[in-house]
């Protein structure tokens, strides 16, 4: 069995391929490493994974790797919120050309499952609690407008081609190798880079807002029971179906806390419905914070060489949002 990973060398990449070559599966990596690490791969060996470094955005010589291949995992995408509010053609390009030369690679090569790494982002600040697929879609920023897009380009493929795809809309993942980098890092990887390098977590506004994590293992496990159903033509959120707030991530973490400004038109709630996935896929998560949190301190060698979030630089990045919201009168 092979299967492709875009995105493979990125945090919920490269679990994604510990996963796959656990099943016997053999591994096509594309990934640009902007944001991705070779390191998250150095422990597999080289006759289970193949590593290509090419950029999808750029249509060139796609098509060969995935002759043969089964099943498309399409993870690659630009993430943060604030970069793609200074450079949108950079995030359009990546998000939804190098989607749509993905699917179309893909299409060719007449693969059995095409996944696709949506966002819960569409949502923006939704009106129901828990908020199901059929929430109105309100992308507040380039990079959620693109992911949305993507998706749109995903779905109708699947509708016009008969293309085998599903679309899962990610709530907040975290788990071994989150990443740290960027404005708005996620909270996990920076609270551990914070916590390894002795400072103290930095929790954005204060700290009572509340997000839908999901370890990253039972996200895995969603998005390749998925793969290996019958469904095709979905949207599914997945996520914990739970909300949690900020601080008590923080508290579960331990050390010092430091509060900073909260972006504005951030959400104060996101949690998932998760109903239809059970429904559709019979898929449940299996792990509770506590334990998921337990498990990341007791590999935090992870973050040994990740870089540490400068909080300075969120001053730059609240007056670019301000100035956002008030052109957009959002």
């Amino acid at each position: 069995m092979k299967s492709l990973v875009t995105g493979g060398a990125g945090f919920i990449g490269s679990n994604l391929v510990d996963q796959l070559v656990k099943m016997g599966h053999k591994v096509i990596i594309l990934d640009n490493f902007s944001t991705g690490r070779r390191l998250n791969l150095s422990h597999h060996k080289k006759n289970k994974i193949k590593i290509v470094k090419i950029d999808i955005s750029e249509k060139n010589k796609l098509d060969k790797y995935f002759k043969d291949v089964t099943y498309v995992f399409h993870l690659a995408a630009l993430a943060d919120i604030v970069p793609s509010i200074e450079n949108p053609e950079k995030y359009f390009k990546s998000n939804v050309l190098g989607t749509l030369n993905i699917i179309e690679a893909a299409r060719k090569a007449k693969i059995k499952k095409f996944i696709f790494a949506a966002s819960a982002s569409c949502y923006g600040n939704p009106n129901k609690f828990p908020t199901d697929e059929n929430e109105k879609i309100k992308t507040m920023y380039p990079y959620a407008l693109t992911k949305w897009q993507a998706e749109e380009l995903v779905m109708h493929w699947a509708k016009v081609y008969d293309f085998p795809a599903i679309s899962f809309r990610f709530f907040n993942a975290y788990g071994p190798r989150s990443r740290t980098s960027g404005t708005y890092g996620a909270v996990f990887g920076v609270f551990l880079a914070q916590k390894l390098a002795n400072k103290p977590l930095t929790i954005v506004g204060d700290g009572n807002q509340t997000r839908d994590f999901i370890h990253v293992n039972d996200l895995i496990n969603g998005i390749i029971k998925a793969a290996t159903s019958n469904k095709k033509g979905e949207i599914y959120n997945i996520g914990s179906g739970h909300e949690t707030k900020v601080n008590k991530i923080a508290s579960l973490i331990g050390g010092k806390k430091v509060y900073i400004p909260k972006r504005p038109g951030e959400p104060n709630r996101s949690i998932a419905d998760i109903s239809k996935i059970k429904k559709h896929l019979n898929w449940k998560p299996k792990i509770k914070i506590e334990s998921g949190v337990k498990d990341l301190l007791r590999r935090i060698h992870y973050w040994k060489d990740a870089p540490v979030w400068n909080p300075a630089s969120i001053k730059k990045a609240t007056k670019l949002w301000f100035k956002f919201l008030k052109k957009n009168k959002l």
